[in-house]
């Protein structure tokens, strides 16, 4: 494993309106130095708007799908302004670039930020996938529907990173 390659640190969306996620969040990439760190936004409220828009007007899933990853842009740039200077990923820009590549994730509400950590963590080579939550991970964390998604574990087989579910809220 390449002593250089990068953490990938999917932040939920969960965590986005906890008063304490900004400061916790910088304490938890200290503890990952000296690697450098790929934080990917999850959706959270804003993605979930879009899930009641598509069940309110019938959007569709590929309208949905874009749209949902829209929002990850404006998660990407909160996590800017909590943690600056961190690297952060924005998924909207990433599913355009990657949309011609072998692997890219299907337009659907199956795919949700934990598959595109996943997938970015493949493409970018890391040496870790960290899913950050608000709950503690059940046991067989990365095949549990309601945890992960269900495209997840789909887009870690084979994976060659050391893969780990950490419940932020709770962590010391």
């Amino acid at each position: 494993m390449n002593d250089l390659a990068p953490v990938v640190v999917k932040v939920g969306g969960s965590l986005f309106d906890w008063p304490e996620l900004g400061p916790r969040l910088r304490q938890f990439i200290a503890t990952l130095a000296p690697r450098p760190v790929l934080l990917v936004p999850g959706g959270g409220s804003l993605t979930e708007a879009i899930r009641e828009w598509d069940a309110t007007h019938g959007l569709g899933e590929e309208a949905s799908h874009w749209m949902a990853l829209r929002t990850l842009t404006t998660s990407a740039a909160l996590l800017e302004v909590l943690v600056p200077g961190a690297e952060v990923i924005d998924p909207f820009r990433f599913a355009r670039e990657d949309e011609a590549h072998v692997g890219r994730l299907p337009h659907s509400w199956d795919a949700t930020s934990d598959s595109f950590a996943a997938r970015i963590a493949v493409v970018r080579g890391a040496s870790r996938l960290i899913l950050l939550k608000s709950a503690d991970p059940p046991e067989q964390w990365w095949r549990a529907p309601g945890y992960v998604d269900l495209l997840f574990e789909r887009v870690i087989a084979g994976a060659n990173f050391a893969i780990e579910a950490v419940n932020l809220s709770a962590w010391e």
